[in-house]
Protein backbone atom coordinates (compact mmCIF):
# COMPACT_ATOMS: atom_id res chain seq x y z
CA UNK A 1 0.00 0.00 0.00
CA UNK A 2 1.41 3.37 -0.99
CA UNK A 3 1.98 5.71 1.96
CA UNK A 4 2.30 9.48 1.99
CA UNK A 5 5.71 10.91 2.83
CA UNK A 6 5.85 13.83 5.25
CA UNK A 7 9.17 15.66 5.42
CA UNK A 8 10.26 16.69 8.90
CA UNK A 9 12.84 19.50 8.86
CA UNK A 10 14.83 19.59 12.09
CA UNK A 11 17.46 22.33 11.65
CA UNK A 12 19.18 21.78 14.98
CA UNK A 13 22.95 21.58 15.35
CA UNK A 14 23.41 22.15 19.08
CA UNK A 15 24.50 18.56 19.63
CA UNK A 16 27.49 18.94 17.31
CA UNK A 17 30.95 20.30 18.01
CA UNK A 18 31.03 22.51 14.91
CA UNK A 19 28.37 24.84 13.59
CA UNK A 20 26.75 24.49 10.20
CA UNK A 21 24.77 21.25 10.09
CA UNK A 22 21.64 23.35 10.72
CA UNK A 23 22.17 24.56 7.15
CA UNK A 24 22.36 21.04 5.76
CA UNK A 25 18.64 20.71 5.07
CA UNK A 26 18.57 23.89 3.03
CA UNK A 27 21.71 22.77 1.20
CA UNK A 28 19.95 19.52 0.24
CA UNK A 29 16.91 21.46 -0.92
CA UNK A 30 19.14 23.74 -3.01
CA UNK A 31 20.68 20.63 -4.55
CA UNK A 32 17.18 19.47 -5.47
CA UNK A 33 16.26 22.84 -6.98
CA UNK A 34 19.47 22.94 -9.00
CA UNK A 35 18.58 19.50 -10.32
CA UNK A 36 15.15 20.88 -11.37
CA UNK A 37 13.46 18.55 -8.90
CA UNK A 38 10.15 19.35 -7.17
CA UNK A 39 10.86 16.81 -4.43
CA UNK A 40 10.52 19.25 -1.54
CA UNK A 41 7.52 20.96 -3.10
CA UNK A 42 5.71 17.72 -3.89
CA UNK A 43 5.68 16.41 -0.31
CA UNK A 44 4.05 17.58 2.87
CA UNK A 45 6.53 19.12 5.28
CA UNK A 46 6.75 20.37 8.85
CA UNK A 47 9.46 22.49 10.50
CA UNK A 48 10.66 21.80 14.01
CA UNK A 49 11.48 25.01 15.95
CA UNK A 50 15.10 24.99 17.10
CA UNK A 51 17.06 26.05 20.18
CA UNK A 52 20.16 26.95 18.15
CA UNK A 53 20.51 30.27 19.95
CA UNK A 54 21.78 28.30 22.94
CA UNK A 55 25.22 28.14 21.28
CA UNK A 56 25.72 31.69 22.60
CA UNK A 57 25.29 30.51 26.19
CA UNK A 58 28.14 29.33 28.40
CA UNK A 59 28.47 25.56 28.61
CA UNK A 60 27.71 24.48 32.18
CA UNK A 61 27.77 20.76 31.38
CA UNK A 62 31.15 19.85 29.83
CA UNK A 63 30.14 16.19 29.48
CA UNK A 64 26.72 17.00 28.00
CA UNK A 65 27.02 20.28 26.14
CA UNK A 66 23.66 22.04 25.71
CA UNK A 67 21.99 18.93 27.12
CA UNK A 68 18.97 20.86 28.40
CA UNK A 69 18.27 22.31 24.95
CA UNK A 70 18.99 18.97 23.25
CA UNK A 71 16.37 17.43 25.54
CA UNK A 72 13.86 20.16 24.64
CA UNK A 73 14.62 19.76 20.93
CA UNK A 74 14.32 15.98 20.97
CA UNK A 75 11.10 16.11 22.96
CA UNK A 76 9.58 18.47 20.36
CA UNK A 77 10.85 16.35 17.47
CA UNK A 78 9.46 13.18 19.09
CA UNK A 79 6.02 14.74 19.32
CA UNK A 80 6.05 15.72 15.64
CA UNK A 81 7.27 12.28 14.48
CA UNK A 82 4.59 10.64 16.61
CA UNK A 83 1.92 12.86 15.05
CA UNK A 84 3.10 12.07 11.51
CA UNK A 85 2.92 8.34 12.19
CA UNK A 86 -0.48 8.53 13.86
CA UNK A 87 -1.77 10.25 10.70
CA UNK A 88 -0.60 7.11 8.87
CA UNK A 89 2.09 9.07 7.03
CA UNK A 90 5.79 8.20 6.84
CA UNK A 91 8.26 10.64 8.42
CA UNK A 92 11.27 11.41 6.24
CA UNK A 93 13.39 13.29 8.74
CA UNK A 94 16.13 15.71 7.74
CA UNK A 95 18.17 16.71 10.78
CA UNK A 96 21.26 18.71 11.52
CA UNK A 97 23.27 16.83 14.11
CA UNK A 98 22.75 13.20 15.08
CA UNK A 99 21.48 13.79 18.61
CA UNK A 100 18.15 14.17 16.79
CA UNK A 101 17.80 10.38 16.64
CA UNK A 102 16.84 10.42 20.31
CA UNK A 103 13.77 12.41 19.36
CA UNK A 104 12.95 10.54 16.18
CA UNK A 105 13.16 7.06 17.67
CA UNK A 106 11.34 8.18 20.81
CA UNK A 107 8.54 9.49 18.59
CA UNK A 108 8.30 6.16 16.77
CA UNK A 109 8.14 4.25 20.02
CA UNK A 110 5.51 6.66 21.41
CA UNK A 111 3.36 6.06 18.32
CA UNK A 112 3.83 2.27 18.53
CA UNK A 113 4.51 1.51 22.22
CA UNK A 114 3.67 -2.17 21.86
CA UNK A 115 5.80 -2.77 18.77
CA UNK A 116 9.40 -3.91 18.55
CA UNK A 117 11.73 -1.59 16.62
CA UNK A 118 14.86 -2.55 14.73
CA UNK A 119 17.44 0.17 14.06
CA UNK A 120 19.87 0.27 11.12
CA UNK A 121 22.58 2.84 11.86
CA UNK A 122 24.62 3.81 8.78
CA UNK A 123 27.45 5.91 10.14
CA UNK A 124 31.21 6.24 10.54
CA UNK A 125 30.67 6.58 14.30
CA UNK A 126 29.07 4.34 16.91
CA UNK A 127 27.34 7.24 18.74
CA UNK A 128 27.05 5.10 21.87
CA UNK A 129 28.92 7.29 24.36
CA UNK A 130 27.30 8.52 27.56
CA UNK A 131 28.22 11.56 29.69
CA UNK A 132 30.42 9.17 31.68
CA UNK A 133 32.55 8.22 28.65
CA UNK A 134 32.34 11.07 26.12
CA UNK A 135 35.69 12.60 25.12
CA UNK A 136 34.06 15.76 23.70
CA UNK A 137 30.80 16.33 25.58
CA UNK A 138 28.98 16.68 22.25
CA UNK A 139 25.53 15.12 22.38
CA UNK A 140 25.60 13.85 18.78
CA UNK A 141 27.92 11.12 20.04
CA UNK A 142 25.40 9.83 22.59
CA UNK A 143 21.99 9.09 21.02
CA UNK A 144 22.15 5.29 21.07
CA UNK A 145 23.23 5.13 24.71
CA UNK A 146 20.29 7.35 25.66
CA UNK A 147 17.85 5.24 23.64
CA UNK A 148 19.14 2.01 25.20
CA UNK A 149 19.32 3.65 28.65
CA UNK A 150 23.01 2.78 28.98
CA UNK A 151 25.45 4.75 31.15
CA UNK A 152 28.47 2.48 30.59
CA UNK A 153 29.83 3.25 34.06
CA UNK A 154 32.11 0.23 33.71
CA UNK A 155 34.21 2.30 31.31
CA UNK A 156 33.63 5.70 32.91
CA UNK A 157 36.31 8.37 32.54
CA UNK A 158 34.30 11.48 33.50
CA UNK A 159 32.88 12.76 36.77
CA UNK A 160 29.46 14.00 35.69
CA UNK A 161 27.59 16.86 37.36
CA UNK A 162 24.07 16.65 38.76
CA UNK A 163 22.40 18.85 36.12
CA UNK A 164 23.82 16.76 33.29
CA UNK A 165 22.55 13.58 34.93
CA UNK A 166 19.08 15.05 35.45
CA UNK A 167 18.72 15.85 31.75
CA UNK A 168 20.43 12.61 30.70
CA UNK A 169 17.69 10.77 32.59
CA UNK A 170 15.04 12.96 30.93
CA UNK A 171 16.45 12.15 27.48
CA UNK A 172 16.09 8.43 28.20
CA UNK A 173 12.40 8.90 29.02
CA UNK A 174 11.18 10.98 26.06
CA UNK A 175 8.04 9.51 24.47
CA UNK A 176 7.73 6.65 26.90
CA UNK A 177 9.73 5.82 30.00
CA UNK A 178 10.81 2.33 29.04
CA UNK A 179 13.98 1.46 27.11
CA UNK A 180 13.46 2.33 23.43
CA UNK A 181 15.90 -0.09 21.83
CA UNK A 182 17.45 -3.48 22.64
CA UNK A 183 21.11 -4.06 21.66
CA UNK A 184 20.18 -7.14 19.62
CA UNK A 185 17.86 -4.96 17.51
CA UNK A 186 20.64 -2.50 16.57
CA UNK A 187 22.79 -3.03 13.48
CA UNK A 188 25.69 -0.84 12.41
CA UNK A 189 26.80 -0.30 8.84
CA UNK A 190 30.14 1.37 8.14
CA UNK A 191 31.20 2.24 11.71
CA UNK A 192 34.97 2.73 11.70
CA UNK A 193 35.87 5.66 13.99
CA UNK A 194 35.32 4.76 17.65
CA UNK A 195 36.87 5.22 21.09
CA UNK A 196 38.01 2.46 23.46
CA UNK A 197 35.03 2.98 25.77
CA UNK A 198 32.64 2.45 22.87
CA UNK A 199 34.55 -0.57 21.62
CA UNK A 200 34.31 -2.23 25.03
CA UNK A 201 30.57 -1.62 25.18
CA UNK A 202 29.94 -2.79 21.62
CA UNK A 203 31.83 -6.01 22.34
CA UNK A 204 30.01 -6.52 25.63
CA UNK A 205 26.60 -6.04 24.00
CA UNK A 206 27.58 -8.01 20.86
CA UNK A 207 26.31 -5.28 18.52
CA UNK A 208 26.81 -6.28 14.88
CA UNK A 209 28.84 -3.93 12.69
CA UNK A 210 28.96 -4.55 8.94
CA UNK A 211 32.17 -2.80 7.98
CA UNK A 212 32.86 -1.33 4.55
CA UNK A 213 35.47 -3.97 3.68
CA UNK A 214 33.12 -6.78 4.72
CA UNK A 215 30.33 -5.55 2.45
CA UNK A 216 32.74 -5.29 -0.45
CA UNK A 217 34.26 -8.72 0.19
CA UNK A 218 31.02 -10.63 0.83
CA UNK A 219 28.56 -8.64 -1.26
CA UNK A 220 25.99 -6.13 -0.07
CA UNK A 221 22.95 -8.29 -0.73
CA UNK A 222 24.21 -11.18 1.39
CA UNK A 223 25.08 -8.86 4.29
CA UNK A 224 21.68 -7.18 4.09
CA UNK A 225 19.87 -10.51 4.15
CA UNK A 226 21.83 -11.51 7.24
CA UNK A 227 20.98 -8.18 8.86
CA UNK A 228 17.29 -8.55 8.05
CA UNK A 229 17.27 -12.02 9.57
CA UNK A 230 18.64 -10.50 12.76
CA UNK A 231 15.69 -8.09 13.01
CA UNK A 232 12.98 -10.30 11.51
CA UNK A 233 11.18 -10.45 14.87
CA UNK A 234 10.96 -6.64 14.87
CA UNK A 235 7.66 -5.15 13.74
CA UNK A 236 9.24 -2.05 12.22
CA UNK A 237 12.65 -0.75 11.16
CA UNK A 238 14.09 2.76 11.47
CA UNK A 239 17.07 3.73 9.30
CA UNK A 240 19.48 6.48 10.26
CA UNK A 241 21.77 7.63 7.43
CA UNK A 242 24.64 9.84 8.57
CA UNK A 243 26.43 11.16 5.50
CA UNK A 244 29.81 10.73 7.22
CA UNK A 245 29.33 7.02 6.55
CA UNK A 246 30.58 7.88 3.05
CA UNK A 247 34.21 8.30 2.07
CA UNK A 248 35.22 11.88 2.86
CA UNK A 249 38.28 11.78 0.60
CA UNK A 250 36.45 10.52 -2.48
CA UNK A 251 33.23 12.50 -2.02
CA UNK A 252 33.43 15.58 0.21
CA UNK A 253 34.36 16.87 3.65
CA UNK A 254 30.92 18.47 3.98
CA UNK A 255 30.02 16.88 7.30
CA UNK A 256 30.91 17.62 10.91
CA UNK A 257 33.26 14.68 11.46
CA UNK A 258 34.48 13.41 8.07
CA UNK A 259 36.18 10.02 7.97
CA UNK A 260 37.98 8.44 4.98
CA UNK A 261 37.61 4.88 3.69
CA UNK A 262 33.84 4.89 3.85
CA UNK A 263 31.05 3.89 1.52
CA UNK A 264 30.58 5.17 -2.00
CA UNK A 265 27.19 6.70 -2.90
CA UNK A 266 26.13 3.71 -4.96
CA UNK A 267 26.89 1.40 -2.03
CA UNK A 268 24.77 3.46 0.36
CA UNK A 269 21.99 3.51 -2.22
CA UNK A 270 22.08 -0.29 -2.48
CA UNK A 271 22.10 -0.75 1.30
CA UNK A 272 19.15 1.60 1.74
CA UNK A 273 17.19 0.13 -1.17
CA UNK A 274 17.68 -3.43 0.05
CA UNK A 275 16.49 -2.63 3.57
CA UNK A 276 13.57 -0.56 2.29
CA UNK A 277 12.54 -3.46 0.08
CA UNK A 278 11.73 -5.41 3.25
CA UNK A 279 8.58 -3.29 3.57
CA UNK A 280 9.16 -2.81 7.30
CA UNK A 281 10.82 0.61 7.33
CA UNK A 282 8.67 3.10 9.19
CA UNK A 283 11.04 6.08 9.11
CA UNK A 284 14.21 7.24 7.35
CA UNK A 285 16.42 9.98 8.79
CA UNK A 286 19.29 11.82 7.06
CA UNK A 287 21.76 13.77 9.20
CA UNK A 288 25.02 15.72 9.45
CA UNK A 289 25.29 17.47 6.06
CA UNK A 290 27.38 20.58 6.80
CA UNK A 291 27.81 22.84 3.76
CA UNK A 292 30.13 25.20 5.65
CA UNK A 293 32.75 22.45 5.76
CA UNK A 294 32.33 21.28 2.16
CA UNK A 295 35.56 21.48 0.17
CA UNK A 296 33.73 20.87 -3.12
CA UNK A 297 30.98 23.46 -3.21
CA UNK A 298 27.69 21.80 -2.24
CA UNK A 299 28.85 18.30 -3.12
CA UNK A 300 27.78 16.42 0.02
CA UNK A 301 24.25 17.79 -0.17
CA UNK A 302 24.08 16.96 -3.88
CA UNK A 303 25.20 13.38 -3.28
CA UNK A 304 22.78 13.02 -0.37
CA UNK A 305 19.87 14.22 -2.49
CA UNK A 306 20.77 11.89 -5.37
CA UNK A 307 20.59 8.96 -2.93
CA UNK A 308 17.33 10.16 -1.37
CA UNK A 309 15.71 10.64 -4.75
CA UNK A 310 16.51 7.04 -5.70
CA UNK A 311 15.30 5.33 -2.52
CA UNK A 312 12.29 7.33 -1.31
CA UNK A 313 9.87 5.66 -3.76
CA UNK A 314 10.63 2.38 -1.94
CA UNK A 315 9.81 4.05 1.38
CA UNK A 316 6.45 5.20 0.02
CA UNK A 317 5.61 1.68 -1.07
CA UNK A 318 6.26 -0.03 2.25
CA UNK A 319 3.96 -2.94 2.97
CA UNK A 320 2.87 -2.30 6.57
Amino acid sequence: MRKQIEIVKNRSDIGAGTRGSDLGIDAIEIAAINKHSYFFKDHLSVDVPTRNESVYEDVDSPFGKHIKQVYQQCKHLASIVEDVLLKNNIPLVFSGDHSSAIGTISGIRAAYPDKRLGVVWIDAHADIHSPYTTPSGNMHGMPLAALMSIDNKANAVNKVGDETLIYWDKLKKIGLESVKLAPEDLIYFGVRDTEEEEDALIERLAIRNYKVAELRANGIEGCIQNALRQVEECDYIYISFDVDSMDSERISSGTGTPVPQGFLPEEVTEVLASILASGKVVCLEIVEVNPLLDNRGNKMAEVAFDIIEKVVPLLENRAI
